[in-house]
């Protein structure tokens, strides 16, 4: 019988999924005893599984709750299998691309300042605001108070499980969508990101949901944030190191783009880091796929490879 260890702090609920003819090991944060498994499914916080891996033996397979494994393979070495989470946190995190891309574009940093001033008049400071973020110097009236989504030209960079979900949820706004993956593939088109620098200029909005590996860590650097267009939103969704933070530092002071970022580098983000009082920036501290329907989700697709794993079927999320 496998012996499958999962962090305790799980749901008991949500455990019902997996094969009966499995043993589960519930793994406490303070686990100080050697304690022998197969599968090892890790907490989602990487400095809380890291102190429970070096008292696990035998283990043989990683099921990952995350989407992200960029740490496992360092820690547990080669010879074990290791598979992502992919799946478990795509509605979460591809609707938090949405909020944060609405709440950049209908200005709600700003809005929420008018409130708490409690001065209605300030909304006539917005028209002022939207030229000099955008560059946009036409005389409109009524005055731009607020932007919208629809038709806006996107480039999504990453098309994995949660780039095809956030690609699903900006199809009502009849957005223009260019996407870009490590390799270029034909239906859909999907360009290679070799292309990225070329695509850059014309995008008004730059979505970034990529793991991190060696050819993506700081992908967006001054070059590229150079390439944007006046008042381009950069959305970082995938993990904080794929964006050069002192170049989006210098980008945001400089009034070239603005960003919402739920990611950062460093994590977290420390008090008193220049990216906390840059303009025209949404931040949150990593929260996107925090939602009550994570762990249920993630035992379920854990569940799922485990089964194929018991029958001898190909992994899906096999790293």
């Amino acid at each position: 019988m496998l012996r499958v260890g999962y962090p305790a702090t799980v749901p008991a609920e949500f455990l019902s999924v997996f094969p009966e003819d499995v043993e589960l090991i519930a793994l406490p944060d303070g686990l100080a005893e050697e304690t022998t498994l197969d599968v090892w499914v890790p907490d989602p916080y990487t400095p809380k599984a890291l102190k429970v891996w070096p008292h696990l033996r035998g283990v043989k397979l990683v099921l990952s709750m995350m989407a992200g494994t960029e740490w496992i393979r360092p820690t547990v070495g080669p010879d074990v299998l290791i598979c992502s989470g992919r799946g478990a946190h795509s509605p979460s995190t591809a609707e938090w691309t949405l909020t944060a891309i609405l709440t950049m574009l209908r200005h709600v940093p700003f809005y929420v300042g008018v409130q708490k001033d409690g001065v209605w008049k300030r909304r006539f400071e917005m028209p002022a605001r939207y030229k000099e973020i955008t560059g946009d110097a036409r005389s409109l009236y009524p005055p731009v108070l607020q932007e919208e989504l629809t038709g806006k030209r996107v480039l999504l960079v990453g098309h994995g499980s949660i780039g095809q979900q956030i690609e699903r949820l900006l199809a009502p706004f009849d957005v223009v969508l260019t996407r870009v993956a490590r390799t270029a593939r034909a239906n859909p088109k999907v360009h290679a990101v070799s292309e990225l620098d070329a695509l850059l200029p014309d995008a008004e909005i730059v979505i970034l949901i990529l793991p991190l590996t060696p050819e993506s860590h700081h992908l967006m650097g001054a070059r590229q944030m150079g390439l944007m267009r006046q008042g381009a939103l950069l959305v970082n969704a995938a993990r904080g190191a794929v964006v050069d933070t002192d170049a989006l530092v210098d980008a945001l002071r400089s009034g070239k783009i603005r960003a919402a970022v739920d990611v950062t580098d460093p994590e977290p983000l420390p008090e008193g880091h220049p990216l906390w009082s840059c303009p025209n920036v949404f931040i949150s501290p990593h929260v996107a796929g925090s939602t009550p329907e994570f762990s249920r989700r993630a035992m379920q697709v854990a569940a799922g490879e485990l089964r194929r794993y018991m029958r001898g079927e190909r992994l899906q999320n096999q790293v």
